[in-house]
């Protein structure tokens, strides 16, 4: 408002001297549990009044409709966008992607939960930086998407300093405004522009909608190669392919509730379950590189040798057995959906080494 006011007084104010501003968007937990609603809260009236600083309340991230109001409103920020849910960063920031919400990955300081301090996911896909990744396709916007972990904190305050410290990062050097005035205004004019009240403090912006939990899976696009592992092995739809031939989650609410199974079968763990207990599946950047694949066994990686050992193959093709059966349909173990996977593994009676055995028991440890 206050900015209006000045162009109308003095048309050449110039464009690039707009404030820069910064949305956050804090998406609530799916429980009403006082603590967490408590931690939101806190954020938001820490936020509020903030220079260059926006605040939206959406409910919990993964659950928002496709042409539900949540959703809306956050397609129609252009700003740099930060996200606190209650989710690993890496599950949030593709949640935002499949809804075409993007931007370039922002940095926080901040750690997520159980991310160790050394850990750096960039480091991860070193190994990889030959393969075509699905991202490496895209055409992204220069603002930035940064999303904080609301679970790996209790004080509010840790928060509130990373949210400024962005924001402070991300704003417009400030200048005099006389600076920009070519001539002077008239005196009745600088008195009335004087005498203006103070625009009130900003309120955030509120989204209520009344969002069922979903279960779905999320690709991690900077991961995936679009081998269509996915779409060979999922029987009930979930996966197709757009008009370039890339993977992508067609209809979502086919996914089999609290099925994890596709997940367990890509190449690349670029399938995230945003809710699973399961830290690999649910997003964690600590366990999804194949460079710390080597580093598994010294946190207590079953071991694949072990008698009645189940492969993380053998797990997939058996959860997409049970919802077979739950959905009236007949079972079909891992003859389907799986060949690119048979065709690489070693030949019967040859011995599989360190790294295959590694491979299959990846996402059957959890920390």
């Amino acid at each position: 408002m206050v900015l209006l006011r000045v162009r109308r007084l003095f048309p050449r104010f110039p464009e690039d001297a707009v404030p820069h501003r910064l949305t956050v968007v804090v998406s609530q937990s799916r429980s009403q549990n006082p603590k967490k609603r408590d931690l939101e809260e806190q954020v938001v009236a820490g936020l509020l009044g903030e220079r260059g600083i926006d605040v939206t309340v959406v409910p919990h991230l993964y659950d928002l409709k496709p042409d539900g109001s949540g959703l809306l409103c956050l397609s129609g920020i252009t700003d740099d966008l930060l996200v606190c849910s209650w989710l690993y960063p890496r599950a949030a920031r593709w949640i935002l992607d499949r809804n075409q919400i993007r931007g370039q990955e922002g940095t926080t300081l901040l750690k997520s939960q159980g991310e160790s301090d050394d850990e750096d996911e960039a480091d991860v896909n070193e190994e990889n930086d030959d393969k075509l990744r699905v991202i490496d396709q895209l055409k992204l916007p220069s603002r930035r998407v940064y999303c904080l972990d609301l679970r790996a904190y209790n004080e509010s305050s840790v928060y509130l300093d990373e949210i400024k410290r962005i924001a402070g990062e991300l704003a417009t050097p400030t200048v005099e405004l006389n600076g920009w005035i070519n001539g002077n205004p008239k005196p009745e004019q600088l008195e009335r522009y004087l005498a203006s009240p103070a625009p009130s403090p900003p309120s955030p912006t509120i989204i209520d909608e009344d969002a069922a939990r979903r279960w779905y899976p999320v690709i991690d696009l900077s991961r995936c190669t679009n081998c269509l592992e996915c779409i060979d092995f999922c029987l009930f739809g979930v996966y197709g392919i757009d008009a370039a031939e890339t993977i992508l989650v067609e209809q979502p609410d086919n996914c089999r509730q609290g099925c994890p199974a596709c997940s367990r079968v890509c190449p690349e763990n670029a399938i995230i379950f945003p809710q699973h207990k399961t830290p690999t599946i649910a997003g964690s950047a600590d366990v999804a590189g194949t460079l710390k694949i080597d580093l598994s066994q010294l946190f207590g990686a079953p071991d694949p040798g072990a008698p009645g050992a189940e492969k993380a193959a053998e797990v997939a093709a058996r959860e997409r057995d049970e919802q077979l059966l739950l959905a009236g349909r007949e079972t079909v173990g891992t003859e389907v959906g799986m060949p690119k996977r048979h065709a690489t593994e070693p030949a019967s009676g040859e011995p599989k080494d360190k790294l295959d055995e590694l491979m299959d028991s990846l996402d059957e440890f959890d920390f």
